[in-house]
């Protein structure tokens, strides 16, 4: 055991050992130990600017970077190789079975998850790095209930999501400190698959989640730096694509380009993310109030103007303009509905390509050949770097801008109950990406719905029927609602539908609410886990 390392989970089989080697621990403990401080002054200036907000204080364009804004000279570096042309990007968590089925879905690339659509078990974050592991040398082949899973000859290229800055990885510590999840996420693959990636023609390729500050980027490019040299890597082979996905970045783009210029591969516009944290950080902004989730869509106002000015940045600096997700699914045995939701993808993915992205995210294999045709028929070339939107104008009153048109109804209180109970009690049962009502959820839409409860029955909103929206009124939906989750999702108990329902309730009564669902309720995965969990001080 490394000295001052200690792991505080125990998985059956052979990957822990393997992943968590001698080596690889070493790697960890020097990055933490080397970065950690950094991490948490990152973090508690992220308290300072809620504070801020809190007061009332709006949101701006840094005013100490505004020469690397004007500065028209600077570029990123050019795409790494597989990145050229990424037209269309699968998502989706590590198990073996999704590993296989989207690096064979036809998708330019797959970004392998260990954020959102994944439940942080320790066995889902070590199993998840054996298999990329092997999907990489070619040996995940596996059989399952009587059918073989095969890794095809021209596989999706391969990018890694790791946790976000605020998450710790609770059963790895150093020095008696639980590691950041990001770094442990980070680390391991790195560790294990950089030289093998570039030797097989490809590279260490990330999507960086949950920013907020310019700052944060220059962290992580920081981390690269050092990784490189750790294990006798040439510098600025690692390759980043940054989720704009909180409202603060939004006003950092162009900043976080320039801290990761060296190693970007461009920005994403994260969707789900970006309209939760725009509620969130708006917490007492009664102005901010958004009506029915579905109405908030990326027609909106402050959602256009934050994919106009992303496309224009990113244009402007010569790297990728990636779309977000449509988050719905094939419905099977309804042909009508089913054409009704695909019409949806396909106006989605149109949207996107016409306003000049250079690719979008699906969730499902079978959306691949929708999502394709539409950006087959529309960007010719590899990408659309040469689509500048000059014309675009963005102001800070822009991204901020509130007027979104919609009811709060019976029907949308509902869903946001049933989504929060659903994804909150798969989570626990180490579930983090769920089919429900033929979309897809993840955490982001949880925590939509979550916040979206809180904030309505802080500003006692009411229903388009005038019935008012209360802490008892949440209570009895819940209570209605909790009996039907199991069967709406498959391997949660009666306990895990308990815990959810309490911490919803919970919520309704808070202040403010909690920053996210997943730490709040990481500590019950420990069951999962077999070991003891350790909470970060901050």
């Amino acid at each position: 055991m490394v000295d001052g390392v200690k792991i505080l989970a125990n998985i059956p089989g052979k990957a822990q050992d393997f992943i968590l080697s001698e080596s690889a621990l070493e790697f960890l403990a020097a990055l933490h130990r080397t970065f950690e401080s950094t991490r948490q002054n990152l973090l508690r200036a992220r308290l300072v600017t809620q504070l801020r907000l809190d007061a009332g204080e709006k949101l701006d364009f840094p005013p100490e970077t505004a020469h690397i804004r004007a500065e028209p000279s600077w570029h990123c570096v050019p795409p790494a190789p597989g990145l050229e042309d990424r037209r269309v990007e699968i998502t989706g968590p590590t198990d073996r079975k999704m590993v296989v089925n989207a690096l064979n879905s036809g998708a330019k690339t797959f970004m392998a998850d260990f954020e959102d659509s994944n439940a942080p078990t320790f066995a889902n974050m070590v199993n998840g790095q054996l298999n990329l592991y092997d999907a990489i040398r070619r040996q995940v082949d596996f059989e399952q209930g009587g059918k073989s899973y095969k890794l095809s000859s021209s596989p999706a290229v391969l990018i890694v999501r790791p946790r976000g800055w605020h998450l710790d990885e609770p059963r790895v510590t150093v020095d008696s400190h639980p590691i950041s999840g990001s770094l442990f996420d980070f680390a391991l693959y790195f560790f294990h698959n950089a030289h093998e990636l570039v030797k097989r023609g490809s590279g260490p390729y990330f999507y960086l989640p949950k920013m907020e500050h310019y700052l944060e980027a220059r962290l992580w490019n920081d981390v690269f730096l050092f990784s490189q040299s750790y294990i006798k890597m040439a510098h600025n082979t690692i390759r980043a694509t940054v989720l704009i996905e909180t409202l603060p970045a939004a006003f950092h783009m162009e900043e976080i380009l320039f801290e990761l210029r060296n190693h970007s591969a461009g920005l994403n516009c994260g969707r789900w993310d970006y309209i939760f944290s725009f509620i969130k950080k708006r917490r007492a902004d009664p102005s901010a109030i958004m009506p029915d989730r579905k109405d908030v869509t990326m027609e909106v106002g402050f959602m256009d103007a934050y994919v106009r000015l992303l496309i224009q940045t990113c244009h402007k600096r010569k790297v990728a303009a990636m779309g977000g997700m449509s988050a719905q699914i094939p419905i099977k045995g309804d042909d009508k509905a089913n054409e009704i939701a695909m019409g949806k993808v396909r106006a989605d993915k149109l949207r996107e390509v016409t306003a000049g992205h250079d690719g979008t995210w699906i969730a499902h294999p079978l959306i691949n050949k929708i999502a394709m045709d539409i950006f087959n028929e529309n960007m010719l070339g590899p990408n659309q770097y040469h689509v500048r939107r000059e014309e675009v104008k963005v102001t800070a009153a822009d991204l901020l801008n509130t007027n979104v048109k919609g009811k709060i109804t019976d029907e949308g209180v509902r869903s946001n109950v049933s989504a929060a109970l659903a994804y909150s009690a798969a989570w626990i049962a180490g579930n983090g990406c769920i089919p429900l009502n033929f979309l897809m959820e993840d955490a982001a839409t949880a925590e939509i719905a979550r916040v979206q409860l809180w904030q309505w029955v802080r500003y006692t909103s009411s229903l388009d029927s005038g019935h008012p929206i209360t802490t008892s009124y949440i209570d009895s939906l819940v209570k209605e609602l909790s009996p039907n989750v199991k069967k709406l999702v498959g391997g949660i108990k009666d306990e895990h539908v308990r815990i959810a329902g309490d911490y919803l309730k919970g919520q309704m009564r808070k202040e403010w609410p909690s920053d996210f669902l997943t730490s709040d309720l990481m500590s019950y995965l420990e069951k999962l886990d077999g070991g003891k969990w350790i909470k970060s001080a901050l």
